[in-house]
């Protein structure tokens, strides 16, 4: 029967009701945490954005941020929202002061719709002006109003919001405390002369970013980072002796920009046009870009992104009707990095070096990159390796942040995972047993090595990660030691050749159930012994209890659970400051005794818990053994 269509089919959502419906068109994807693109971080940057506008604006050098679980708070001392403004401003959408483009000329937030999204995604929302004497105080339940008062104060100036993430929207969501360091690392760079207090952390920059470069960048630089800044522009690169590929930092009005736009393509180009037209000769781009770790910001009026997240630059003009993104970075760039060679013959030199040792390279890798090309070209042809999905994380599909590839060894669970993905947005790569340890080899062996290339094409990683295909690559391994190996050595090789794929926030570890705990009206699956005692109290009875020994084990029916809604990623975080190759050295080099004693110190503890829990199958002595020498 076909649904009649007439004036009652026509509906208007009032804004709080439009937001909570679709809660992606304002925040992007939901997600319980665990990547940095989930969407409660995304209210906790749209609320910071706000203050950081203040600071812009010559008001207030100081934000106080506190986390403390779910509730999330941010004070700052600007002026104050005007006080016969307040509940306008955070429960009427398209109003702001950011449309007045002589108060906020090269904001971040231009439509005026993140912090009503904040406050209609929020079980709890408290904002509150101060203003000269007195404050505006309105409380909110899901974008509800509670309460509206004003009071005489004796606080300094500015707007405090407090908000909780409502656990309808989000699920049981949990802040992951490195996430929202590096967001707020990221402002404080963009910001000379902010501070702000993290929970007790001060975090502040007073070199920009050329902080930032040396902080994030655990590699040697062949020569002194170059730093420059003019107009609405500033620059910081050198080039990496070890590093493969291209990493960049782009930011537009102080916003981060994964996925880089007309900004990072200008810049790129005119980093090739300068050095060509210095050096006069007529290099390859990729010899004159190769091993770049390069960040700089730009700052234009009224930028047009690709979506509400503004992850990707779609400006292609300084402003309405004036001079293009393009030209005004390669004027920019091809001055002072041409001044900067002239006066500085010693680096000159260095970097010529390194772009004829770039060519040498390509030139002897040529032969195995076009047999590792027709070797992928042929797997993919057969499909052995790759299910691919529809959505890729380089398209501009608005799920593009939900692409993900599963990394998995063994028929049965690649067989799994692939009938219970989502085939819109979830691919899967099927491993052939143990990769092997890359730890001390050549980018050569990426190519001859058939996973190892076959794995690098899939995610289509080879000459920058600006054409990465998938947002999440998350390992699916068995919870035991084989299983425990295989992410290591895979860690390994992301970690020595695409190091920034792990520190962009890309690799996840899939968290998979130990337990299963079932009657007949209720099946709970279990990642800890904890959840296992839980679910047999919760289930009362004599519930069923199986335990899984690895993923091939569990069917494509209980997989639609395990990788859908309720999916568990671990994500990998690499700290700032750390250098991968000591890492990596330590871990995966020569078995020596003081690695074997590290392991066996930090391993007893574990493996007499995991003992007393599991009583009913405890290690055996050579369980233990073949764990440690892993």
């Amino acid at each position: 029967m076909q649904a009649e269509y007439n004036e009652q089919s026509i509906k208007s959502l009032d804004w709080k009701d439009h937001i909570r419906t679709r809660p992606g068109m304002y925040i992007g994807k939901l997600g319980e945490g665990s990547s940095k693109d989930d969407g409660i971080y995304v209210l906790v940057k749209e609320t910071i954005d706000n203050s950081i506008d203040e600071f812009v604006m010559g008001h207030g050098k100081k934000i106080d941020i506190k986390v403390e679980g779910t509730r999330v708070s941010i004070r700052d001392y600007g002026r104050g929202i005007p006080l016969g403004k307040v509940l306008e401003c955070v429960s009427k959408i398209n109003t702001g002061a950011k449309y007045d483009s002589q108060a906020f000329k090269k904001s971040v937030g231009l439509n005026g719709v993140g912090t009503k999204a904040v406050n209609a995604l929020s079980e709890e929302f408290i904002v509150k002006s101060v203003r000269e004497g007195q404050a505006k105080v309105i409380e909110y339940k899901k974008g509800e109003l509670i309460s509206e008062e004003l009071i005489e104060t004796t606080e300094r100036n500015g707007t405090f919001v407090q908000f909780v993430p409502d656990k309808e929207i989000f699920g049981n969501y949990r802040y992951i405390s490195e996430y929202i360091e590096k967001l707020l690392w990221n402002y404080a760079y963009l910001n000379k002369g902010l501070t702000l207090n993290f929970n007790g952390q001060l975090i502040r920059s007073e070199n920009g970013l050329l902080d930032l470069l040396q902080d994030q960048v655990d590699e040697e630089f062949i020569f002194p980072i170059i730093h420059f800044s003019e107009g609405d522009f500033e620059c910081a690169f050198s080039y990496c002796s070890r590093k493969y590929g291209e990493d960049y930092h782009s930011f537009v009005n102080g916003q981060y920009t994964p996925q880089g736009g007309t900004h990072q393509a200008a810049f790129r180009e005119a980093i090739v046009k300068t050095i060509r037209e210095f050096y006069k000769k007529d290099f390859e781009p990729s010899d004159i870009r190769g091993s770049i770790a390069s960040a700089f910001s730009i700052k234009i009026q009224e930028p047009v992104f690709e979506s509400q997240t503004k992850t990707k630059l779609g400006s292609q003009h300084m402003s309405p009707n004036g001079q293009t993104v393009r030209n005004y970075v390669t004027d920019i760039v091809k001055r002072n990095l041409d001044n900067y060679l002239h006066r500085h013959p010693e680096t000159a030199d260095l970097l010529l070096q390194k772009i004829q040792l770039n060519e040498r390279e390509r030139k002897e890798m040529a032969g195995i990159k076009k047999k590792a090309r027709e070797t992928a070209k042929r797997a993919s042809l057969h499909n052995k390796k790759l299910r691919d999905c529809k959505v890729h994380y380089n398209s501009k599909h608005d799920d593009r942040l939900e692409s993900t590839l599963f990394i998995t060894e063994g028929d049965s669970a690649s067989g799994s995972i692939t009938k219970a993905r989502n085939v819109r947005t979830q691919a899967v790569f099927s491993l052939k047993g143990k990769p092997l340890n890359s730890f001390g080899l050549s980018k050569k062996i990426v190519y001859e090595n058939e996973e190892f290339n076959l794995l690098q094409t899939a995610l289509n990683i080879e000459d920058s990660l600006e054409n990465l295909r998938y947002n999440n690559i998350v390992i699916a391994t068995d919870a035991d030691v084989d299983g425990m190996h295989i992410r290591m050595l895979l860690l390994t090789f992301f970690l020595k050749f695409f190091p920034e794929l792990v520190k962009k926030g890309h690799l996840y570890i899939l968290q998979t159930p130990l337990y299963r705990v079932r009657n007949r009206q209720t099946t709970l699956y279990c990642y800890s012994e904890p959840e296992r005692r839980e679910a047999i109290e919760k289930l009362k009875g004599k519930p069923e209890i199986t335990r899984f020994k690895g993923l091939g084990e569990i069917s494509p029916d209980e997989f639609v659970h395990l990788i859908g809604k309720d999916i568990r990623l671990e994500p990998i975080i690499l700290k700032d400051n750390v250098s991968t190759d000591k890492t990596l050295k330590f871990y995966m080099g020569k078995n020596t005794p003081q690695r074997q004693d590290f392991i066996i110190d930090n391993l007893r503890f574990e493996l007499d818990v995991i003992e007393k829990n599991q009583s009913e199958m405890p290690l055996s002595p050579e369980e233990k053994v073949n764990f440690v020498n892993t």
